[in-house]
Protein backbone atom coordinates (compact mmCIF):
# COMPACT_ATOMS: atom_id res chain seq x y z
CA UNK A 1 0.00 0.00 0.00
CA UNK A 2 2.83 2.40 0.82
CA UNK A 3 4.31 1.97 -2.67
CA UNK A 4 1.32 3.33 -4.52
CA UNK A 5 0.30 6.02 -1.94
CA UNK A 6 2.78 8.68 -3.23
CA UNK A 7 1.62 8.02 -6.81
CA UNK A 8 -2.02 8.32 -5.75
CA UNK A 9 -1.36 11.60 -3.92
CA UNK A 10 0.50 13.00 -6.93
CA UNK A 11 -2.40 12.03 -9.20
CA UNK A 12 -4.92 13.61 -6.83
CA UNK A 13 -2.98 16.89 -6.65
CA UNK A 14 -2.69 16.94 -10.45
CA UNK A 15 -6.45 16.41 -10.89
CA UNK A 16 -7.35 19.03 -8.26
CA UNK A 17 -4.95 21.57 -9.74
CA UNK A 18 -6.40 21.02 -13.20
CA UNK A 19 -9.86 21.62 -11.76
CA UNK A 20 -8.71 24.81 -10.05
CA UNK A 21 -9.11 23.35 -6.55
CA UNK A 22 -5.47 23.46 -5.45
CA UNK A 23 -2.61 25.79 -6.28
CA UNK A 24 -3.06 29.06 -8.08
CA UNK A 25 -6.21 29.33 -10.21
CA UNK A 26 -5.46 29.28 -13.89
CA UNK A 27 -6.17 32.57 -15.66
CA UNK A 28 -7.25 32.67 -19.25
CA UNK A 29 -4.45 33.30 -21.69
CA UNK A 30 -6.22 36.34 -23.11
CA UNK A 31 -3.85 39.28 -23.56
CA UNK A 32 -4.92 42.90 -23.27
CA UNK A 33 -4.37 43.45 -27.00
CA UNK A 34 -6.58 40.47 -27.78
CA UNK A 35 -9.25 41.76 -25.40
CA UNK A 36 -9.30 45.12 -27.17
CA UNK A 37 -9.83 43.62 -30.63
CA UNK A 38 -12.87 41.63 -29.47
CA UNK A 39 -16.38 43.02 -28.93
CA UNK A 40 -16.75 44.75 -25.53
CA UNK A 41 -19.20 42.07 -24.37
CA UNK A 42 -16.34 39.58 -24.56
CA UNK A 43 -14.50 41.52 -21.84
CA UNK A 44 -17.61 42.63 -19.93
CA UNK A 45 -18.40 39.09 -18.80
CA UNK A 46 -14.85 38.22 -17.70
CA UNK A 47 -14.35 38.08 -13.94
CA UNK A 48 -13.41 41.33 -12.16
CA UNK A 49 -10.04 39.74 -11.29
CA UNK A 50 -9.32 38.95 -14.94
CA UNK A 51 -10.38 42.45 -16.07
CA UNK A 52 -8.20 44.00 -13.36
CA UNK A 53 -5.20 41.97 -14.51
CA UNK A 54 -5.81 43.04 -18.12
CA UNK A 55 -6.10 46.68 -16.99
CA UNK A 56 -2.78 46.40 -15.17
CA UNK A 57 -1.23 44.93 -18.32
CA UNK A 58 -2.51 47.90 -20.37
CA UNK A 59 -1.16 50.35 -17.77
CA UNK A 60 2.27 48.68 -17.72
CA UNK A 61 2.39 48.72 -21.52
CA UNK A 62 1.39 52.41 -21.59
CA UNK A 63 4.46 53.23 -19.46
CA UNK A 64 6.75 51.14 -21.70
CA UNK A 65 5.43 52.80 -24.88
CA UNK A 66 5.26 56.36 -23.49
CA UNK A 67 6.74 58.95 -25.85
CA UNK A 68 7.69 56.48 -28.59
CA UNK A 69 6.99 57.32 -32.20
CA UNK A 70 3.76 55.53 -33.02
CA UNK A 71 5.08 53.89 -36.18
CA UNK A 72 4.40 50.55 -34.55
CA UNK A 73 1.05 49.80 -33.00
CA UNK A 74 0.73 51.45 -29.58
CA UNK A 75 -2.17 51.32 -27.13
CA UNK A 76 -2.55 55.09 -26.70
CA UNK A 77 -1.59 56.98 -29.89
CA UNK A 78 -1.89 60.78 -29.84
CA UNK A 79 -0.84 63.61 -32.11
CA UNK A 80 1.46 66.27 -30.69
CA UNK A 81 2.73 69.08 -32.89
CA UNK A 82 1.85 67.09 -36.00
CA UNK A 83 3.67 63.98 -34.82
CA UNK A 84 2.01 60.66 -33.92
CA UNK A 85 3.35 59.44 -30.56
CA UNK A 86 2.45 57.08 -27.76
CA UNK A 87 0.73 59.10 -25.04
CA UNK A 88 2.28 59.51 -21.59
CA UNK A 89 1.78 56.30 -19.60
CA UNK A 90 -0.20 55.93 -16.42
CA UNK A 91 0.29 53.90 -13.28
CA UNK A 92 -1.60 50.63 -12.84
CA UNK A 93 -3.16 52.12 -9.68
CA UNK A 94 -4.72 55.02 -11.58
CA UNK A 95 -8.50 55.15 -11.35
CA UNK A 96 -9.45 56.50 -14.77
CA UNK A 97 -13.02 57.05 -13.56
CA UNK A 98 -11.85 59.79 -11.18
CA UNK A 99 -9.90 62.74 -12.53
CA UNK A 100 -8.47 65.09 -9.86
CA UNK A 101 -10.23 68.08 -11.42
CA UNK A 102 -12.68 66.02 -13.52
CA UNK A 103 -11.51 67.84 -16.64
CA UNK A 104 -14.32 70.29 -15.97
CA UNK A 105 -13.23 72.85 -18.56
CA UNK A 106 -13.09 70.36 -21.41
CA UNK A 107 -16.15 70.21 -23.64
CA UNK A 108 -16.96 66.76 -25.00
CA UNK A 109 -19.31 65.66 -27.77
CA UNK A 110 -20.39 62.06 -27.34
CA UNK A 111 -23.13 62.04 -29.98
CA UNK A 112 -22.14 59.86 -32.91
CA UNK A 113 -21.42 61.85 -36.05
CA UNK A 114 -20.50 58.96 -38.28
CA UNK A 115 -19.90 55.80 -36.30
CA UNK A 116 -21.34 53.83 -33.42
CA UNK A 117 -23.57 55.35 -30.75
CA UNK A 118 -22.54 55.12 -27.11
CA UNK A 119 -25.01 52.81 -25.32
CA UNK A 120 -26.83 54.48 -22.43
CA UNK A 121 -27.99 51.39 -20.56
CA UNK A 122 -26.27 50.96 -17.20
CA UNK A 123 -23.87 48.04 -16.82
CA UNK A 124 -22.82 46.39 -13.57
CA UNK A 125 -19.34 45.81 -15.02
CA UNK A 126 -18.96 49.59 -15.47
CA UNK A 127 -19.61 50.34 -11.79
CA UNK A 128 -23.29 50.93 -12.60
CA UNK A 129 -22.57 53.50 -15.30
CA UNK A 130 -23.49 53.39 -18.97
CA UNK A 131 -20.75 53.15 -21.61
CA UNK A 132 -21.51 56.78 -22.47
CA UNK A 133 -20.99 57.94 -18.86
CA UNK A 134 -17.85 55.81 -18.47
CA UNK A 135 -16.45 57.15 -21.75
CA UNK A 136 -16.96 60.72 -20.56
CA UNK A 137 -15.09 60.08 -17.30
CA UNK A 138 -12.21 58.26 -18.99
CA UNK A 139 -12.00 60.91 -21.72
CA UNK A 140 -11.74 63.76 -19.21
CA UNK A 141 -9.20 61.92 -17.03
CA UNK A 142 -6.92 60.97 -19.93
CA UNK A 143 -7.06 64.37 -21.61
CA UNK A 144 -6.05 66.02 -18.32
CA UNK A 145 -3.34 63.40 -17.68
CA UNK A 146 -1.94 63.89 -21.18
CA UNK A 147 -1.92 67.68 -20.76
CA UNK A 148 -4.24 68.23 -23.71
CA UNK A 149 -6.11 71.52 -23.50
CA UNK A 150 -8.32 71.67 -26.58
CA UNK A 151 -9.64 75.02 -27.75
CA UNK A 152 -12.81 73.47 -29.17
CA UNK A 153 -15.11 70.65 -28.11
CA UNK A 154 -13.59 67.18 -28.42
CA UNK A 155 -15.51 64.60 -30.40
CA UNK A 156 -15.48 61.27 -28.49
CA UNK A 157 -16.06 58.31 -30.82
CA UNK A 158 -16.75 54.68 -29.95
CA UNK A 159 -14.13 52.47 -31.63
CA UNK A 160 -15.02 48.88 -30.81
CA UNK A 161 -12.56 46.27 -32.02
CA UNK A 162 -9.79 48.83 -32.53
CA UNK A 163 -6.24 47.56 -31.87
CA UNK A 164 -5.69 50.44 -29.42
CA UNK A 165 -7.31 51.43 -26.11
CA UNK A 166 -7.70 55.18 -26.66
CA UNK A 167 -6.45 57.40 -29.49
CA UNK A 168 -6.43 61.20 -29.74
CA UNK A 169 -5.81 62.16 -33.34
CA UNK A 170 -6.79 65.38 -35.15
CA UNK A 171 -8.88 66.58 -32.21
CA UNK A 172 -10.98 63.41 -32.07
CA UNK A 173 -10.78 61.04 -29.12
CA UNK A 174 -11.54 57.44 -30.06
CA UNK A 175 -12.20 55.09 -27.14
CA UNK A 176 -12.32 51.34 -27.47
CA UNK A 177 -15.33 50.35 -25.30
CA UNK A 178 -13.57 47.12 -24.25
CA UNK A 179 -11.01 49.35 -22.51
CA UNK A 180 -13.80 50.92 -20.43
CA UNK A 181 -14.60 47.52 -18.94
CA UNK A 182 -10.93 47.00 -18.09
CA UNK A 183 -10.62 50.47 -16.51
CA UNK A 184 -13.81 49.89 -14.47
CA UNK A 185 -12.23 46.84 -12.84
CA UNK A 186 -9.90 49.13 -10.88
CA UNK A 187 -12.75 51.02 -9.22
CA UNK A 188 -13.83 50.19 -5.69
CA UNK A 189 -17.25 48.87 -6.75
CA UNK A 190 -15.66 46.17 -8.92
CA UNK A 191 -12.78 45.01 -6.71
CA UNK A 192 -12.77 42.59 -3.82
CA UNK A 193 -11.64 44.23 -0.58
CA UNK A 194 -8.38 42.24 -0.57
CA UNK A 195 -7.30 43.74 -3.92
CA UNK A 196 -7.75 47.37 -2.88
Amino acid sequence: MRRWLPGLLLSLVTVLTACGEAGRPALATLSARQALTNPPEFVEFESPTMRLELYREVARQSVVESGQAAQALVLFPITREGELLAAPGFDAKTDLFQSPDAGGGIQLVLDARYGERWPEDRRESLQGLSEREAAELVARTLLVHWGIQPEAAVQVDRASGAPYAVAYVDGILRINPAFLYLAAAYGPASMPASVQ
